[in-house]
């Protein structure tokens, strides 16, 4: 264990095994559980992070993970939850399989149902941006002008979210399965505060506005997925203000075992923008 005085607090660093974390080889990559104590939301969160084999310095790659109950199919590593849910072969693998292109990946907390947007419980986007994000680049000494940010269901929210609020600090963003809603009266009792809360932080409301204008978009979920509908209405209102957007409807479901199916896709799409950033 290494101990490290980070800029935001006294952080313990250490190495995550494979054996009963979701995962069975880091594929050459290195990962690491880490925390990061924050005021924004008053507590320390557990976070991880990826890192490639070499010594060359590289892009960022953000990933959000989805509400806490809802992240991992049923299986003997589904006690996982929160970023530790996200690790898994084929995330690992994929990584391996971009070679010199592969990011530093961080799979960043956002505890059980925040949608990582400034709310009462706590000021969770205000935290990715102005906490997690800038102590990863720091940590890992990853490129601070190539960053790109994704996430899975609530986290897919998170990162449109976060990504609408400071496009110009992003070069791309993915939503996978985003838990997305058209309306307050449509959402899941958790997402929101209040119908004020939800209209300060509705996506639709920032496609509206061009806020996803200049960056590339990626938008995709199951043919039986629950978000489908709101997913494919927010691609529309993409591409109607001319956003550049790329977007997969494939067979299957809100469950693990879909994102795990398409998780290399979504790298190589992260890759290719960051390789392409000009910021």
């Amino acid at each position: 264990m290494v101990l490290i005085a980070g800029a935001i607090a006294l952080i313990v660093e250490s190495e995550v095994d494979a054996a009963d974390r979701g995962f069975s080889s880091t594929f050459g990559t290195r990962v690491v559980a880490y925390s990061v104590a924050s005021e924004l939301v008053g507590r320390r969160l557990d976070e991880v992070g990826i890192v490639p084999p070499g010594n060359e310095r590289r892009p960022l790659l953000v990933l959000l993970h989805g509400r806490h109950d809802r992240t991992r199919h049923s299986s003997p590593i589904s006690t996982k939850s929160g970023p530790e849910s996200m690790l898994s072969d084929a995330l690992l693998s994929g990584l391996a399989q971009l070679g010199q292109r592969a990011p530093i990946v961080v799979l960043l907390n956002g505890g059980r149902h925040s949608w990582y947007h400034d709310r009462r419980s706590g000021r969770w986007a205000s935290m990715i941006l102005d906490d997690a994000i800038p102590d990863a680049v720091r940590r890992f000494h990853a490129r601070p002008d190539r960053i790109a940010i994704g996430g899975i269901s609530m986290g897919g929210y998170g990162a449109l979210h976060l990504a609408a609020l400071r496009p110009r600090e992003f070069c791309a963003v993915g939503g996978h399965s985003a838990a997305l809603y058209e309306s307050y009266s449509d959402s899941a009792p958790v997402a929101f505060d209040d119908a004020a809360d939800f209209a300060r932080n509705d996506v639709f409301k920032a496609a509206r506005e061009g806020r996803f204008n200049r960056l590339p978009v990626w938008i995709d979920a199951g043919t039986r997925d629950a978000f489908h509908d709101a997913g494919a209405a927010f691609v529309s209102l993409l591409r109607a203000r001319g956003a550049h957007v790329t977007y997969h409807v494939w067979p299957g479901a809100h469950t693990a075992s879909y994102w795990e199916a398409h998780i290399a896709a979504y790298l190589r799409f992260y890759a290719s923008a960051l390789g392409r950033c000009h910021r």
